[in-house]
């Protein structure tokens, strides 16, 4: 199997858990009745001149419009365009579509995210091969010890934590996503916003103490979403970097003068890149789930609040769906992503395509 078959297989199996599991969460939908139904498509509920007759006839008409008393098939097709085109009905909480509503919070999700895989990817894979080398040492003693606590915790109560003792206590860091004095720049007419993410473009709009005061204000929950993460991918590289040390390869190598450093970093971690690059694509997911509770302790403007606005106030299927929908997708790319980088990566993969 080729490199680029391989791929094509892992695009293909997200393609079709894609479709199941939004048929899955179409045919939950369904069981409410079309009426309610075509409320996910109507941007709004009535108007002060609306008559109660005009309002079924709207409501019949987008009834008719989205096949919604077809058949279930026919439903999920004509759903399923719809979210091809961008059409994921009007949320009346968000007060806008559901659509761009995820578009425009999704860069500070992003960016979260983005900031915790560097914090815990470079820093879990060098923990992991120095407590691996050392094993039984001192070092190998305190990063366990350092590593159960960090998976012992929940990410609720690591934030907790950190904001008694990074903004409560010491005032190093506060929660939200910039400071009241740089919040208006970013609204000015000659901000640009080029990547959504704040801490960069800040610097390519000329403007340091913005990106300084964006990552200011990311650092404490980028460090609760890394820091579990950071102590399960430690473990795992430790137990990988002590399985192929004891390998046949790894001995010989040493009776042929190769430093220990050699050893682990070119020979015994390249060939443990399979169970740890697993683990990257298992953490995704959790990382994903892990977010959304995040932002909302540290107030953080991302995509939790979609989820959090579509079960306040009235009930908002729109933004429930898309919240789901847009969650899983994310989810199903970034696996995709980092199961292509494993077969880069590990060598065993390599040889067999």
């Amino acid at each position: 199997m080729t490199i680029f078959r391989r791929l094509s297989f892992s695009i293909l199996r997200s393609v079709l858990t894609l479709i199941l599991i939004t048929a899955l969460l179409y045919a939950t939908v369904m069981l409410t009745p079309p009426e309610t139904l075509a409320s996910l498509y109507m941007p709004e509920r009535t108007s002060p001149r609306m008559t109660e007759e005009m309002y079924e006839a709207l409501l019949q008409n987008m009834i008719e419009k989205y096949h919604l008393n077809d058949p279930f098939p026919v439903q999920y097709v004509a759903w399923a365009g719809n979210l091809l085109r961008g059409n994921w009905g009007y949320s009346p909480n968000l007060q806008e579509n559901v659509f761009t509503g995820l578009m425009r919070r999704a860069p500070a999700t992003l960016e979260l995210t983005f900031y915790a895989i560097l914090l815990y990817f470079p820093l879990g894979l060098l923990s992991g091969v120095m407590a691996g080398t050392k094993k039984s040492g001192f070092a190998d003693r305190f990063f366990r010890a350092i590593a159960f606590i960090a998976t012992s915790l929940t990410p609720m109560i690591l934030a907790i934590l950190i904001l008694v003792v990074f903004y409560i206590t010491m005032r190093w860091f506060a929660p939200g996503r910039l400071g009241t004095a740089f919040a208006p720049m970013i609204e000015a007419d000659g901000y640009k916003a080029y990547t959504g993410f704040l801490t960069i473009d800040g610097l390519l709009n000329k403007n340091p103490a913005l990106s300084l005061d964006a990552l200011r204000h990311i650092a404490m929950p980028a460090l609760t979403l890394a820091f579990a993460q950071w102590g399960i991918l430690g473990r795992i590289t430790r137990t990988a970097v002590i399985e192929e040390n004891q390998k046949e390869y790894i001995i010989a190598g040493r009776a042929r003068g190769l430093s220990e450093q050699t050893l682990a970093w070119r020979y015994a971690l390249g060939n443990a890149a399979g169970p740890v690059l697993t683990h990257t694509i298992l953490s995704a997911a959790s990382l994903m789930t892990s977010v959304f509770i995040v932002e909302i302790i540290f107030n953080y403007p991302g995509l939790s609040t979609v989820g959090v606005k579509s079960l306040a106030f009235i009930p908002d299927a729109p933004s429930a769906v898309g919240f789901s929908i847009y969650s899983t997708v994310l989810v199903l790319i970034l696996t995709t992503l980092l199961d292509f980088l494993k077969v880069i990566f590990d060598p065993r993969l390599r040889e067999e395509s």
